[in-house]
């Protein structure tokens, strides 16, 4: 019997002056729900929270092989602390590696790499943290920036979130007020870098992808159609409240050729940033039919129920328990080991 262990961050519900800080971590319930599919595949499972006692606990018990859901605990390249530990110790692990998940954390620079794949990604500007923004205020509300040739509207983001965290009904923006008003709100809150991008008002897709090399499994795209056009954007509290807000449909009801050129679109960004075993691609339909990249998660959620990999997973005819064993197996095989 192989020994797998869970690396997770656990949410604790601790007040912060972030309102979404424990947005990227994970519920006890769906730790429970990732045990109970490795045992019912015949793991023998053991739970190590991502706190300081990681290296120490993990070190001493070693396991077979790791699934990893943790998020980090701190900085721009957070994704990529546990995976760094586990190569440091020589354990095999699900997912991708420290340096995909600290490129993709970083929403600007992976845009910069996968455009240099002519892969179409909308124009954008980063902010850097504590920059001054005397010039915000003087942008004409009409035609573009100075400079940058970004229009409006603009969507503001912080630049290495994931989860949606700082995404909410006001991150768009159409003039210049507007836009120092949230600009100078979200670096007070995330104190990191903001990416301000061209906002495409079109359709919403996602698209999971499950495998390594000439083995992949690139799903059909799942649209998120929102109910209330007053919420446009998959924000976090879409998210929470996605029964109420949206509607999800997979395959999504495009032609066959856009379904192919986004699926293809996700390949390439998968492939670009060497992502491992799974991962999650978002893109924009502009009006005039344009497909544009967004971002990509290569440690996509897995909340039963809740998390778009798994339901895209689900609508495609693989429940929660066959989706976590086929990670699992698409690791194994990697590492070349049996199972």
């Amino acid at each position: 019997m192989l020994r797998a262990g869970i690396t997770f961050n656990l949410k604790k519900n601790i007040h912060s002056e972030i309102p979404d800080a424990e947005a990227e971590f994970d519920d006890m319930d769906t730790i429970r729900a990732l045990q109970t599919a490795l045992e019912t595949a015949g793991y023998a499972v053991t739970l190590y929270e991502a706190t300081e006692e990681l290296p120490v606990r993990i070190s001493q018990n070693r396991p077979d092989i790791v699934f990893n859901i943790a998020e980090g605990r701190k900085g721009r390249g957070r994704e990529a602390q546990v995976p760094a530990i586990l190569n440091f110790l020589d354990i095999p692990f699900t997912g991708s590696d420290e340096t995909t998940l600290c490129v993709a954390m970083d929403k600007a620079l992976t845009k910069r790499l996968v455009a240099s794949c002519g892969v179409d990604t909308p124009n954008y500007e980063l902010i850097r943290s504590g920059a001054s923004m005397p010039d915000i205020g003087s942008l004409p509300d009409t035609g573009s920036f100075p400079d940058t040739g970004l229009a409006w509207p603009v969507i503001v983001k912080p630049n290495s979130e994931g989860s949606s965290k700082g995404i909410n009904d006001f991150s768009v923006v159409n003039d210049s007020a507007a836009l120092r008003r949230v600009l100078t709100e979200k670096m007070g809150v995330y104190r990191e870098d903001i990416l301000v991008e061209e906002y495409i008002s079109g359709r919403e897709f996602t698209v999971g992808i499950l495998g390594n090399g000439d083995n992949l499994r690139v799903f059909p795209p799942m649209e998120i159609l929102f109910n209330d056009k007053a919420h446009g954007i998959y924000s976090r509290e879409v998210k929470k409240n996605f029964r109420h807000y949206v509607t999800y449909e997979c395959p999504a009801n495009i032609g066959a050729g856009t379904m192919r050129e986004i699926e293809s679109m996700a390949e390439t960004v998968y492939r670009a940033l060497e992502c491992r075993d799974f991962g999650r691609i978002d893109f924009r339909l502009s009006p005039q039919g344009r497909p544009y990249f967004i971002e990509i998660n290569p440690l996509p959620g897995l909340a039963p129920g809740y998390s778009d990999f798994p339901m895209i997973a689900e609508f495609c005819g693989m429940d929660y328990a066959a989706l976590i064993r086929n990670i699992m197996d698409i690791a194994l095989t990697r590492y070349g080991l049996d199972h």
